[in-house]
């Protein structure tokens, strides 16, 4: 079940509402409606508290313990601790209690602590200070005591405490403005509106003598919709009845900017607020690593437990039998993250791939290009003097449209103006006297602006609805704003509808070269298109401008049409979407613009190298579809001849949804027939490839169950469509959506890794679900570094994280978890051997010293440094070519048939270990002396070839020797060889017996155990050796001819440090071109 739904189906229950309905009415200031207007039902909702912690007081150690002990590692070194406490064993339990509490204990405090960081910032939230409205007072209390109801006063720079309806503000036109970058991602400025009939309440009085409803819809997470209606109620007759729309709600999380003070009614509060709805728990994350170590842990329990059970039944079997020989002896004696391994990757756009900066590049008026000196972020580039115009010279006949051109750009737009230098973000205007801040919801309309200004037309400011701009000769000119028809993504264009001073009506409209061309009746089209293309293929993102002249019966009949609309409360979308359509007709064509959204430094780079390397890269934004798309093709995610296919709400409209996803689906699987689409990602430039672009709306309608209560064909069919495209983009996404997008992929049948990188609060949804989560530390706040495994300032970092980094920690990391089985079946399996020949008496073939060390002092050190340090190639290689990278895709180094190997080879190398000594003493059992071998030495030979063994065993895998290798292998070596002369060459007062007296140093007086010492050590080598050298010649991986290649060319790994020694021998206008003449 998901979270969200669980959450929700609980909040009911506990709400006690067994009768759940589709909206709620909210009574604003807890009025009751007047007598007669309608039935007052009182409704309980959540306090306004806010809870991301994961334990409390109580359930913190029953919890966490279970959830250590879920892994299998953990659970197994606890089930051999009881083994050793209730079973009488050669070994103490200490030995394997001891580190199992260390790292139980280490691991609660560093989670206990994490968890209290969480409830120290949940109480710093809901303790914050919140004004609102008592009785007409102005009264403060903490956040966390808010309730539905409540008007709020929320100040300049102030986050919303919860979600509130705008109800008036000190702006005089009743709007104010927003940042919503811990909401989507976005840092631009956002214009909110007040209510209408209730924007003229400035004072705490009046606001206080509101008497009004609201009737809204249930919590929902989208942060784009919101649907619902206030009844306000004047002198008792019939209420007002006004719409309410995502322009009147504003959302916890944001920051009130530019406007002094507003009031606002809350409605959903705690828990139910949309970001609250948006945020995705901290789960455990278990790396592939992990996954597989679990599974062989599993194995090896199962072989511990039969071999305890075959000695346990053979020992009773043995000692049932009478005349049984006495046994020889029968006394009893005492992970790192899975940045590697990486199948897909989903970044966030704006922030992550981008810098979001904005740059007017040119602009081209009935065929005449304009290139002003390039503005970022109202600053003048350096050594940029007066205007560079190209084919600056148009007629006398042009110049009325060129000038139309310039007041469309400085008329078409939502920017306003503050004459301020203290304001978030300032942008100044470069050609004017005094410095003018533009804020916008879209940095492209100020890039636009400030590029125009360059050109001569500035626009002022918007005034009692008159919007004043200067033309070329510093005249101002006023236009009294009529209509604004706002943007949407499905019309991809917004228009304005303003009055000139000597009373001409002009409609000038700005989007999208595929939906503005359609409805253009006049204009240099080819011209124009032509440069479109030609901008797009450059990755810049494209705007067309048309206008047309309205005489004042037409406005009549618009106006009455949008006024229809927008009082309409059901469907109200579609209706508005029907009357822009018939407005928004036989335009003039104008000209186009052209700006560019400057990529990070090496995201195209980095973007590359990871579709080099067979990984999957998507972008999850909360942008519209054009600028995204053009993003992607400006960072090589889609190269020119990708092949973009459209699962979008505007494609849903013309099909339905099941035969937009079989038609989708027959296009890709086509070539599937021919091609492998786990290489696309290396793909050369000349292939036919896929892209796909999905936007929210559509991504809600396939993740929503059918009527028959399943949704897993359209998932099934959609995940199949997105595994045969080399690269998705997902547009228009709500944060909660970027999370369901990695848990969809991260659990489908192939159970890849995912990554999910991003730099805003927006984007912690997504890094929290994917099992690797990378925070970009940006402009957007910490949030997204604080939630993730590993933060990185910039996007560029990636490549080297994954392709290097992960590369040698996967290397690592196999190696030291397949070499610790091996080396502990090389040390328990003569043991087991043992058991048959001393009659089943769990008498131990090794010193009790010995059993204690091997694993922490004799062969520790060599592998802990190996997993440290080994670079198999360099660093410079992995650079060069990430197809090195496909090596270790999809787990290779932790299969089944490496385990395997690994085992048998463990197996192997124990027979031999136990049976040539035991056949050397078949006929050597004398020294030279006359002395007689006994089953301590026996056991001290058996150990001695071992760790040899298994220490140069790790010699030949290690490719990057350092002094600090040499000295830890062989150092290892010689502290076995001293300790064991040290500890059989001294009598030890403290022990109550001393059988290994004498017993190394006998056995190293004796030549033959010499001869079997060396003999026995090659032969259990060379398989190994033999199996490198026969797979090197015969079937090498891209790596190992790498290797060869490096040796040949006597190419040295270039890491110079001080530990190591020298070593050794626009399509995107194509592709709206193509849909429009589809």
């Amino acid at each position: 079940m998901d979270c969200s739904l669980a959450r929700t189906l609980v909040r009911r229950y506990c709400a006690g509402e067994e009768n759940w309905v589709d909206s709620r009415t909210i009574y604003v200031g807890h009025k009751e409606p007047p007598p007669g207007a309608e039935a007052y039902i009182l409704q309980r909702h959540p306090d306004n508290r806010i809870v991301s912690s994961k334990y409390t007081f109580w359930n913190f150690i029953p919890k966490n313990l279970f959830e250590q002990f879920r892994r299998i590692a953990n659970f197994y070194f606890l089930i051999i601790f009881l083994v050793q406490l209730i079973i009488d064993t050669p070994t103490s339990p200490v030995t394997s209690g001891l580190p199992l509490f260390f790292v139980i204990t280490v691991t609660a405090i560093k989670q206990g602590y994490e968890d209290w960081l969480r409830h120290k910032a949940d109480n710093a939230m809901n303790q914050c200070p919140v004004h609102f409205i008592q009785h007409g007072k102005l009264v403060r209390k903490q956040s966390r005591k808010l309730r539905v109801g409540d008007i709020v006063m929320v100040k300049e720079d102030e986050t919303f405490p919860c979600d509130l309806i705008f109800l008036s503000s000190s702006r005089g036109d009743g709007t104010c403005h927003v940042t919503t970058a811990s909401l989507d991602g976005e840092s631009s400025h956002k214009t909110h509106y007040a209510v209408q009939d209730t924007k003229g309440f400035h004072t705490e009085e009046d606001i206080d003598g509101l008497h009004a409803t609201i009737e809204c819809e249930q919590p929902q997470p989208d942060l784009y919709k919101f649907v619902g209606r206030i009844n306000v109620y004047n002198d008792r007759n019939d209420p007002v009845v006004r719409p309410l729309g995502s322009e009147n709600l504003l959302l916890r999380g944001a920051t009130l900017k530019n406007t002094e003070k507003i009031f606002g009614v809350a409605i959903y509060t705690g828990m139910e607020t949309k970001m609250a709805l948006n945020y995705q728990s901290k789960s455990q994350k278990r790396s592939a690593v992990e996954k597989s170590m679990n599974v062989f842990l599993i194995v090896y329990l199962c072989i511990l437990i039969s071999k305890a059970l075959i000695n346990t039944v053979l020992k009773y079997v043995w000692q049932s039998e009478p005349f049984r020989d006495e046994p020889w002896y029968n006394q009893k004696t005492e992970s790192e993250r899975q940045r590697n391994l990486v199948e897909y990757i989903f970044t966030d756009k704006t922030g992550t791939l981008t810098e979001n900066n904005m740059e007017f590049k040119e602009c081209c008026i009935e065929g005449h290009v304009y290139v002003p000196h390039a503005i970022c972020n109202g600053q003048v580039l350096p050594g940029a003097s007066g205007i560079d115009m190209i084919d600056s010279s148009p007629g006398t006949s042009a110049r009325e449209r060129e000038e139309l051109f310039f007041r469309a750009l400085c008329l078409c737009h939502t920017i306003q103006v503050k004459d301020d230098d203290d304001v978030d973000g300032p942008r100044k205007s470069p050609d004017s006297g005094k410095s003018c801040t533009y804020i916008s919801s879209s940095p492209d309309e100020v890039a636009l602006v400030e590029g125009i200004q360059r050109l001569g037309f500035t626009y002022l400011r918007l005034k009692d609805n008159y919007m004043e701009i200067l033309n070329r000769e510093n005249d101002m000119e006023r236009f009294e704003l009529l209509e604004i028809l706002s943007f949407d993504s499905v019309r991809r264009r917004m228009s304005v509808i303003v009055k000139s001073a000597t009373g001409e009506i002009y409609l000038f409209c700005k989007g999208a070269d595929s939906s503005i061309f359609p409805r253009v009746i006049e204009g240099k089209v080819d011209q124009i298109r032509a440069r479109v293309e030609r901008n797009a293929v450059e990755g810049l993102r494209t705007l067309c401008v048309a206008y047309k002249r309205l005489n004042p019966e037409e406005y009549e009949g618009i106006c009455m049409l949008l006024q229809a609309a927008k009082v309409a409360l059901q469907d109200r979308e579609k209706k508005l979407a029907e009357a822009y359509e018939q407005i928004e007709k036989d335009l003039v064509l104008l000209g186009a613009t052209a700006v560019e959204d400057r990529l990070q430094e090496k995201a195209a780079d980095t973007i590359e190298a990871l579709q080099k390397a067979g990984i999957k890269v998507w972008v999850l934004t909360g942008d519209k579809m054009e600028t995204a798309a053009a993003t992607c093709y400006a960072c090589k995610l889609f190269r020119r001849n990708t092949q973009l296919l459209e699962l979008t709400t505007k494609k849903i409209e013309e099909q339905s949804l099941h035969d937009v996803l079989f038609e989708l689906s027959k296009t890709v699987l086509r070539h599937s027939g021919s091609l492998t689409r786990d290489n696309f990602s290396g793909l050369s430039a000349d292939m036919q490839d896929y892209g796909l672009i999905i936007d929210g709306a559509a991504l809600s309608l396939i993740m929503k169950p059918r009527e028959d209560g399943s949704c897993g064909n359209y998932r099934e069919l959609f995940l199949e469509i997105c595994r045969n495209c080399s690269a998705v983009l997902c547009c228009r996404m709500a944060p909660l959506q970027k999370a369901q997008i990695v848990k969809l992929i991260k659990l489908s049948k192939e159970h890849p890794i995912t990554l999910a990188i991003g730099d805003g609060a927006n984007d912690v949804s997504m890094i929290l679900e994917a099992h690797v989560g990378i925070g970009v530390i940006g402009k957007e706040g910490r949030q997204a570094a604080r939630n993730s495994d590993y933060a990185v300032p910039k996007f560029k970092h990636l490549k080297k994280m994954l392709l290097v980094h992960g590369h040698f920690y996967y290397i690592r990391i196999s190696e030291l978890v397949q070499y610790f089985f091996y080396k502990n079946v090389c040390f328990i399996f003569p043991q087991f051997l043992y058991q048959f020949f001393c009659g089943f008496s769990q008498q131990t073939l090794y010193d009790t010293a010995y059993l204690t060390l091997y694993n922490i002092s004799f062969t520790s050190l060599p592998i802990l440094l190996y997993s440290l340090m080994e670079q198999h190639v360099s660093i410079d290689t992995l650079r060069r070519d990430p197809s090195l990278y496909r090596d270790i895709a999809k787990n290779a180094l932790l299969r089944w048939r490496v385990f395997i190997y690994w085992t048998f080879l463990g197996v192997f190398d124990a027979l031999v270990f136990f049976f040539g000594a035991y056949f050397m003493f078949e006929n050597t059992t004398v020294t030279s002396n006359g002395q007689i071998f006994g089953n301590w030495t026996f056991g001290t030979l058996v150990f001695t070839v071992m760790v040899f063994t298994v220490t140069l065993k790790l010699a030949l895998d290690t490719h990057y020797w350092t002094w600090i290798n040499h000295f830890v292998i062989w150092g290892s070596l010689l502290f076995y060889i001293v300790f064991s002369l040290l500890w059989g060459g001294i009598i030890w007062p403290f022990l109550n017996y001393q059988r290994m007296y004498y017993v190394f140093i006998q056995m190293l007086s004796s030549g033959p155990a010499w001869l079997v010492i060396i003999l026995l050590i090659t032969v259990s080598l060379l398989p190994d050796v033999l199996k490198k050298v026969l797979c090197r010649q015969l079937w090498p991986s891209a790596t190992e001819r790498v290797q060869s290649t490096c040796m040949c060319g006597h190419d040295h790994l270039p890491e110079l440090t001080l530990l190591a020694c020298p070593q050794s021998p626009s399509p995107w206008a194509m592709f709206q071109a193509r849909t429009q003449n589809r």
